[in-house]
């Protein structure tokens, strides 16, 4: 499957569905080009890695007492450092991000996410390394 986003709830735009055909496209040409016997030499990618999905701060009763605060949102994919603002309570108190390394959010303030009772997931950028891959010979 592909995922490309992100976009509100029953909308259509002409930008994400370009994206999502020329992901499609891409992956078709390398199946092709694999199919007729192209080699494709080692390769290393970044990628982001699922590390936990974060709740909203909640009350006793489940309900929400905070929102995404301003700087975060919109941030998909950029660092997230110990102390950096994540929340805000309808009070305007600032409930900063207490960890021992940089995350990168996604998904953030994602109305999908609500009812899932997710603010936002946390990943780590990591490196993978592909072999060099040939089209084996029969």
């Amino acid at each position: 499957g592909v995922e490309v986003g992100p976009q509100p709830q029953g909308v259509a735009r002409a930008d994400v569905l370009d994206k999502m055909r020329k992901i499609v496209k891409h992956g078709l040409d390398f199946v092709q080009l694999f199919n007729e016997g192209k080699e494709f030499p080692p390769c290393t990618i970044e990628v982001f890695k699922i590390m936990e999905k974060v709740d909203y701060p909640r009350n006793k009763n489940g309900e929400i007492i905070a929102i995404i605060h301003p700087q975060l949102q919109d941030q998909d994919w950029q660092p997230l450092k110990n102390g950096d603002p994540v929340f805000l309570t309808l009070d305007g108190e600032v409930i900063p991000y207490q960890g021992n390394c940089t995350v990168y959010p996604t998904f953030i303030n994602e109305a999908a996410y609500y009812e899932k009772k997710q603010a936002f997931v946390k990943t780590e950028k990591i490196k993978l390394t592909a072999k060099h891959l040939s089209f084996p010979v029969s």
